[in-house]
């Protein structure tokens, strides 16, 4: 559980421009479940509500990193600037702290291999940050400034 934080106007445009009614915030949630739902990610009883610019998920994933992207997906939506996570994880395994991912909020001139320098001393291992981050991101070079993405620790 926790709040995370996000950079309210960058990410994916799921949100039309509309009122700040009720209404729009249920129709926000929608949209942010099929955005969820679209990219297959397994989470029993998903649930998400705004209010404003925040949005809280709820839900049993399947796993720590399912839920990590769950997150990320909600976050790094235009419009959405905290993330309150109140999500479960059906396979509960203990994780020391250096087995747990980080977070990297991409700023302007960041690369994959430019982040994998920084994270793990070698840029050739931006495939790592890449496949965590799937399927948000369909390709290396499709990354933004303000978008916070996943960097595992390596596995040998």
């Amino acid at each position: 559980m926790g709040l995370f934080s996000f950079i309210k106007n960058a990410g994916a445009k799921v949100f039309g421009i509309g009122k700040t009614t009720e209404e729009e915030a249920t129709d926000k949630a929608n949209r942010l479940i099929d955005a969820v739902n679209a990219l297959e990610l397994s989470v029993a009883d998903l649930a998400i509500s705004v209010e404003d610019d925040k949005a809280t998920v709820t839900g049993e994933a399947v796993d720590l990193a399912t839920k990590e992207k769950v997150v990320l997906v909600v976050g790094n939506t235009e419009g959405i600037a905290t993330v309150e996570d109140n999500m479960t994880v059906a396979e509960v395994e203990e994780i020391a702290e250096e087995e747990m991912a980080q977070f990297h909020t991409v700023v302007s001139g960041d690369t994959l291999g430019k982040i994998a320098k920084t994270f793990y001393g070698d840029a050739m291992k931006y495939p790592v940050i890449f496949e965590a981050n799937t399927p948000m991101l369909k390709h290396p070079d499709k990354i933004y400034p303000g978008q916070v993405l996943r960097i595992p620790p390596l596995v040998d």
